[in-house]
């Protein structure tokens, strides 16, 4: 007769699946987990670095000054009566925080596969707390923001606070879309490839470097599918006020597929938890 070994036990152990209502009351007994991984993120990402924490101000403020130059003196695009700058920084703050959030939340399975076949936690806690370790650079942008509209002229006002419920569906479509991927990653290691790119379309399709006015009305809701567009006109709207009007079918277009990519993501990450523990 054939025992198994110790690791057989330890694996079905790990890879067990749980209801829906124990799974979600484990989320909250490992709450703690969320912060510890988010901030152990943070510290890797700028070590070893000569500037640091700097780089989240030199990315979107480097990428500012060209979108303006290019996009705002050259191909002279029309900003609807707003400082192009504080346009373009208005949008690179949404999208640098989906874009990083997005990326490392699709890697995180993979870069912590010995986590995965070693102890038992709710796997759902990698790709959030990888998606939440981009707060720090997005509260860093938001300060640059503020020195961005003073040196523009336009004074901070009460609309000012929207950006609160806009950045949270921008952490909502971050960790959906991240659930995706990481859990295909986990299984086909193809997909890491697919992420730079599914940013880099992003970025293109999205109103970063220009306002979303320049996008044929016939094409629009086609357009607003995308769910950063109706985010970058909140964030946009909440910032400059009355020169930059929000469209609210774009905003309720975003949010439903905000919705429709969280909770798919979330049952296909639940049905192929079970399966990370030998693939990884």
């Amino acid at each position: 007769m054939r025992f198994p070994g110790p690791g057989a036990a330890v694996k079905l152990a790990i890879g067990s699946t749980q209801p829906w209502r124990l799974y979600w009351s484990d989320l909250w007994r490992f709450r703690e987990l969320f912060f510890f991984l988010a901030w152990r993120d943070v510290l890797v990402r700028y070590k070893q670095t000569a500037l640091g924490v700097a780089w989240a101000v030199l990315r979107p403020a480097l990428t500012m000054a060209v979108f303006t130059l290019v996009f705002g003196h050259l191909a002279r695009l029309p900003s609807g009566g707003a400082p192009y700058p504080l346009l373009v920084f208005a949008a690179m703050l949404p999208w640098q925080f989906f874009a990083t959030a997005f990326a490392d939340a699709g890697n995180s399975l993979v870069n912590n596969t010995g986590m995965l076949s070693k102890v038992y936690f709710p796997r759902m806690v990698l790709p959030v707390s990888a998606a939440l370790a981009g707060v720090v650079d997005f509260l860093i942008g938001i300060a640059l923001l503020l020195v961005l509209m003073l040196a523009c002229g336009v004074t901070p006002g009460i609309r000012l606070l929207a950006i609160v419920p806009y950045f949270a569906l921008t952490l909502l479509a971050a960790v959906g879309a991240g659930l995706w991927i990481s859990a295909l990653n986990i299984q086909y290691r193809d997909f890491r490839f697919v992420v730079p790119f599914v940013v880099q379309m992003g970025f293109f399709l999205s109103p970063v470097g220009y306002d979303s006015a320049v996008v044929p009305d016939a094409l629009y809701p086609l357009y607003a599918l995308n769910p950063m567009v109706g985010v970058i006109e909140g964030f946009r709207w909440a910032i400059l006020g009355d020169p930059y009007p929000i469209h609210g079918g774009s905003l309720l277009a975003s949010a439903c597929a905000v919705l429709l990519v969280l909770s798919t993501g979330i049952r296909y990450f639940r049905r192929t938890e079970r399966i990370f523990a030998d693939v990884a």
